[in-house]
C-alpha cells in the first residue's frame, strides 16, 4: 500500500497533462488498489473521502512535492494521508455491514444445509471450510445439539473426530 501511495504522488508530481492530473491520478490509485486486491472502493467512495478532505489533500501533496525533481522531497507525509483515507474507508464500510443484521438462526441454517448434503464422514474443519464466517465453536455447539437429537453421531474423539448422519 505504501508503493500505491507514493505511485499516486510520483504521478502528481510529474503533472503529464494539462488538465485533468487529480482524476487521472485518482483513476490510478483506484486500478492500483484493484490490482493490489483492495476492493472497498466498490462499497466506499475513495474520491468522496478526498473531496471531503480537499484542503488537507492538497496541503499533504504541497508539502511531499517540494523537491521532488531534485530528489530531496518527503512522500511520508503525503503516503500517510492516503493511508488514512483508505483506513477511514475500510472503517465506513465495516460500520455499514456491521449494519446489515443477519437473521438469527442463519448461521445454523447454513451448517445444516452442509449436513444434509453430506453423504459421508466429515470433520469440524471440513465444515469450516464449507462455511467461512462461522466460528468453530458455533459448528461444535451445532453438532452437539444435533448429536443430542438423533441426527448425528461421532465417530472418535479429539481433533481427528469425525461425524456422519445418523440413519
Amino acid at each position: 500500500m505504501i508503493v500505491l501511495a507514493a505511485l499516486n504522488l510520483d504521478f502528481l508530481c510529474i503533472h503529464p497533462f494539462r488538465d485533468g492530473n487529480g482524476r487521472v491520478s485518482r483513476l490510478l490509485l483506484l486500478l492500483t488498489c484493484y490490482h493490489l486486491g483492495m476492493e472497498v472502493d466498490r462499497y466506499i467512495s475513495l474520491e468522496r473521502l478526498i473531496e471531503d478532505h480537499k484542503e488537507r489533500y492538497y496541503e499533504t501533496l504541497k508539502q511531499s512535492s517540494q523537491g521532488w525533481h531534485e530528489g530531496k522531497h518527503d512522500p511520508w507525509i503525503y503516503i500517510g494521508f492516503l493511508l488514512l483515507l483508505i483506513k477511514r474507508a475500510y472503517s465506513e464500510f465495516v460500520e455499514r455491514v456491521g449494519a446489515i443484521n443477519t437473521p438469527k438462526g442463519a448461521k445454523t441454517e447454513m451448517i445444516d444445509r452442509y449436513l444434509q448434503q453430506m453423504t459421508g464422514d466429515f470433520s469440524i474443519s471440513d465444515i469450516v471450510k464449507a462455511c467461512p464466517g462461522i466460528s468453530v465453536d458455533m459448528i461444535r455447539r451445532t453438532l452437539k445439539d444435533r448429536k443430542a437429537a438423533g441426527k448425528l453421531e461421532c465417530l472418535g474423539l479429539g481433533r481427528n473426530a469425525r461425524w456422519r448422519r445418523s440413519g
